[in-house]
């Protein structure tokens, strides 16, 4: 992965054998299908494709995204186990082959 540019905002939290996890990316999420304002031409395509979430060096979240996907996203997803101190990581991959990747302790 490259060195993080700290694009990823993480939070983890578990109760009841349950953790939840939510995260706010930032990033342009560019279709290829918007004009610039100034030239009127398309705007490049600049989008995550590929999301992933590990826990215990195990996959529990694995999303492709395409250019439909917002600007800046924001999503939540659970998985069940996760015990208070433990890590969870976060990557992310995009069209354009940069990455970015955090690591945040369950709360």
């Amino acid at each position: 992965m490259a060195e993080s540019k700290e694009s990823i905002r993480l939070q983890a939290r578990q109760k009841d054998g349950i953790t939840q996890v939510k995260a706010l990316i930032k990033h342009p999420m560019e279709t290829g299908a918007r004009k610039d304002r100034t030239t009127g031409e398309l705007i490049p395509a600049h989008f995550i494709q590929s999301v992933q979430c590990h826990y215990r060096d195990t996959l529990v979240m694995d999303a492709t995204w395409s250019g439909g996907v917002s600007k800046n996203p924001y999503f939540a997803f659970s998985f069940k186990g996760g015990e208070a101190g433990e890590e969870v990581s976060l990557s992310w991959t995009d069209n354009k082959g940069e990455t970015d990747s955090v690591i945040t302790n369950i709360r």
